[in-house]
């Protein structure tokens, strides 16, 4: 079925008629002064988030615009068939079957043996969390964590994000970069007999993974380690190429399962086995929780629908290029790669579904730290950069700590104190970048240029309740759904990631000329850039 483009529609036009005409007025103060509303009106509730989108340049008119625009591109239809199973993932063929991996049991494609290898891999992960920490051999205490990308983003992120659940005794390395210093340095500091290793790797081929697993099964043998069936275990739907490594235990996902898409699935292993069975589940239900808000709510009070119909304005019509991710929680302090990855890789395209290029932007560029920590490095771009840079703020209204139960009454209220200074640094800042410092308000010397601010810049916040593993499946599945609305508007395919291959095609051409004494060096056909070509001089 054939969709229409965002820029083939009558709306496209009208929206940029309207912004050439009234973008330069757009002031978030003088909405506010006009709306005393205007907050009501753009905060946006769903299940286990609620968004503030008030502090965004757009109006009434701009969001009746967009939504008039949703529907010109079949938006829901898109959805729908993405829900269904349909191959919107036109390039390699394929569904995008991420919510089935969440959906109860009987509901969605491929349901029973999703439910089958969840069962399987959840029973796996009881079983080590169960003798996690003891001082038999074989009892784990490390889990070293082998992926790259997908495979390794969501799930760090995760575990980082739910520390307050994780199984005390269980200590969590991620490794993913094949520069040898990374994995070394985990190896430094665990034992060979209290380790498992979780490959991940959906064709274990992937390059990085693969050299991490060599090296790590190499220091096994080195110390010792006789029970590799024990200490290794894979994820991958390549299960032929596993047991051919060596590794008797492999848990499989499927190949209509994106990446970035994946730790939903068995590639969340390492999720299951630090919070365990029952909070797994619970991060499944708030990230289905949000597929059903997606599939069922108008397009006016759907929150992935609004935030996505922002992201083509913010790009498209005001002109931005770059997006700040602001978690106000440490919880949360890896989420802002995690979204580089899902939303760039997914939408960093320049040609739509047909192959044809497109005559507008797509992806912006995603960036971010928690604060306050940001505060202190890169907040002054923010206020008085010549580049207008959106913020998105994530924060909760109460903590999660770990051993939260045994703190004294005094350190449990010096804590708080410190969570409510972490919240009005939050609110601090979504103000000042509004409201500004104008020249007006300062003493009338030198310095008045330096300290004024011009306010004006945009920012949206989203609260949870607490980041616990029912809010951070809620809030994962919202990002995943923005994402696609976003491209679907586009035209393009957020599901394929065809630019990341050129590299390694060419490391595979490279690689070679570096092993000066190997087989593959001689037969190696040199590239044929001096650029290149010099720099292996260099490096040889």
């Amino acid at each position: 079925m054939r969709f229409t483009r965002c820029d083939q529609t009558a709306e496209w036009a009208m929206l940029q008629a309207y912004w050439q005409t009234h973008g330069s007025s757009i002031d978030l103060r003088t909405l506010f002064a006009n709306n005393p509303s205007r907050f009501d009106r753009f905060m946006l509730c769903a299940p286990h988030v609620q968004a503030d989108l008030s502090r965004s340049h757009w109006d009434e008119t701009i969001f009746n615009h967009l939504q008039a625009l949703a529907k010109e591109c079949q938006l829901e239809a898109q959805r729908d068939a993405m829900f269904a199973g349909e191959a919107i993932n036109s390039t390699e063929k394929r569904p995008a079957l991420h919510t089935v991996l969440r959906a109860p049991q009987g509901s969605g494609p491929y349901s029973e043996i999703v439910h089958a290898e969840l069962q399987r891999f959840l029973l796996f992960a009881e079983q080590i969390r169960s003798t996690a920490g003891g001082v038999a051999a074989g009892d784990i205490h490390d889990v070293v964590c082998l992926g790259i990308g997908g495979s390794y983003l969501g799930p760090q992120m995760a575990i980082e994000a739910l520390d307050a659940w994780v199984h005390p005794a269980l200590n969590f390395h991620f490794v993913s970069n094949i520069d040898p210093h990374a994995l070394n340095k985990v190896l430094r500091h665990v034992r060979h007999q209290h380790t498992l290793f979780v490959v991940v790797s959906k064709t274990f081929t992937t390059t990085e993974t693969l050299a991490n697993a060599l090296t790590a099964r190499q220091w096994f043998i080195d110390q010792g380690g006789v029970d590799f069936a024990h200490h290794f275990v894979a994820v991958t739907a390549n299960l032929q190429a596993s047991k051919a490594f060596g590794i008797e235990t492999s848990f499989a996902f499927w190949d209509w399962v994106g990446g970035r898409f994946s730790m939903w699935s068995s590639v969340g292993l390492s999720i299951a086995l630090g919070i365990g069975r029952q909070h797994f589940l619970a991060m499944l239900a708030g990230a289905h929780s949000m597929d059903m808000h997606f599939l069922q709510t108008p397009l006016a009070e759907n929150l992935p629908v609004a935030l996505g119909l922002l992201d083509v304005w913010n790009r498209n019509f005001v002109g931005l290029t770059s997006r700040c991710i602001s978690p106000y929680s440490e919880a949360l302090k890896y989420f802002p790669s995690f979204l580089q990855q899902l939303l760039t890789e997914s939408n960093g395209k320049c040609v739509d579904r047909a192959g044809q290029r497109v005559p507008f932007s797509t992806s912006d560029v995603v960036w971010g730290e928690t604060g306050t920590n940001g505060q202190h490095a890169f907040f002054q771009m923010l206020h008085q950069g010549t580049d207008i840079v959106p913020v998105e703020f994530i924060v909760a209204k109460q903590p999660a700590w770990r051993g939260s139960d045994v703190l004294s009454e005094a350190l449990r209220a010096l804590l708080q104190a410190q969570h409510q200074g972490l919240m009005a640094n939050a609110l601090a800042q979504s103000r000042a970048l509004m409201l500004g410092r104008p020249t007006i308000d300062l003493a009338v010397d030198e310095l008045t240029p330096h300290r004024a601010i011009e306010g004006n810049r945009p920012s949206l916040t989203l609260l949870l309740d607490q980041v616990n593993p029912t809010s951070l499946g809620a809030l994962v599945a919202l990002y995943e759904h923005r994402t696609f609305v976003a491209g679907a508007l586009w035209g393009i395919n957020s599901f394929d990631q065809w630019g990341v291959e050129l590299g390694k095609e060419m490391y595979r051409g490279i690689l070679p000329c570096l092993l000066s004494n190997s087989d593959e060096a001689k037969l190696a056909q040199p590239p044929t850039d001096s650029a290149t070509m010099g720099m292996l001089n260099r490096l040889g």
